[in-house]
């Protein structure tokens, strides 16, 4: 008997000495106080410490990521008589109903674990409280129409950075990692009306984004035909400028021969003027200006009587 008392006493011992082992898993930190002082901040693998009574282990989780409501609760959940919960003025003193979901984590810091296990009891408490207020501040400052539609879009946004200002006096050792509308309506009571004008709106939306749509395509074609107008300018330029070059420079080569001629002819310049006015005459006969004289000379000289009445001009 007394050797069966002392292995259960033994047994006891190690057993209550095992209680100072304690097995962190990966994704976790823990925070080790003893005789209530913190003494530790181990991580992942197995922690060697003494005995329940003497050594306190608190093992947080912090690459969980944590979720709280704030907000609007539906009437059917709310007990009878009592406020809706979630309903907030917005600037223009129209009611709207929102609901937030908050995620948040705890911040992998020492000093950061130790605020979190001191204050665990009360950090969702502390974070809906904040958000609430940030919301119904930014509610308050726009009109329904603003909240309803560009609520959804907007709020995430505006929301976390806020929050996490407000909650950094209180250390409570966690991180706002993200914010989402989980829900944005009008009362109840209300709807029909909201979603006829959210319609009304969709359909306005719908039509300005199909004017700008025109708008751009117009544009665009207005542009093409810039660019072509402005190409085909430029060709016209370069060909005409092509042409005066070569006409310039043919005329440089023609003086150039007319002055050199001239040094041994003198008379050059009245054959260059009647070959000119010979290919004037040529041209002008080929158009049917005018006809040769020659067959209405006589021995006498020319004879105006024998000239018929000249063809009228079309």
């Amino acid at each position: 008997m007394k050797r069966l008392l002392a292995g259960l006493a033994v047994a006891a011992l190690i057993g209550y000495l095992l209680t100072g082992l304690a097995q962190i898993r990966p994704d976790e930190r823990a925070v080790v106080k003893r005789f209530g002082r913190i003494i530790a901040y181990p991580g992942p693998g197995l922690w060697v410490g003494l005995p329940w009574g003497i050594d306190r282990i608190e093992r947080v989780p912090v690459r969980t990521v944590r979720q709280v409501k704030v907000g609007y609760i539906p009437e059917a959940e709310t007990p009878p008589n009592s406020p809706i919960v979630g309903q907030y003025l917005t600037g223009d003193s129209n009611l709207v109903n929102v609901e937030l979901t908050v995620n948040y984590d705890v911040r992998d810091e020492d000093t950061e674990l130790e605020r979190f296990v001191t204050e665990q009891t009360r950090v969702e408490s502390l974070i809906v409280r904040a958000t609430e207020t940030v919301l119904a501040q930014w509610i308050a400052a726009h009109s329904v129409d603003d909240v309803l539609l560009t609520g959804n879009a907007r709020l995430p946004g505006a929301i976390l950075p806020r929050v996490q200002r407000l909650l950094q006096p209180y250390r409570t050792g966690v991180r706002i990692a993200q914010v989402s509308v989980s829900y944005l309506a009008p009362p109840d009571d209300v709807r029909p009306d909201f979603d006829r004008v959210n319609q009304a709106q969709a359909r306005i939306r719908t039509q300005q984004e199909q004017a700008r749509t025109e708008a751009a395509r117009r544009l665009a074609s207005a542009e093409m035909v810039k660019r072509n107008q402005e190409a085909e300018t430029a060709a016209y330029r370069f060909r005409k400028l092509q042409l005066a070059k070569t006409d310039a420079e043919l005329f440089l080569e023609r003086l150039a021969s007319y002055q050199a001629i001239r040094k041994t002819n003198p008379n050059i310049l009245q054959i260059l003027w009647w070959e000119e006015i010979g290919q004037t005459l040529l041209g002008m006969q080929r158009r049917g200006r005018i006809s040769p004289l020659d067959q209405f000379i006589g021995p006498d000289g020319l004879d105006l009587s024998t000239f018929e009445s000249p063809p009228r001009l079309k």
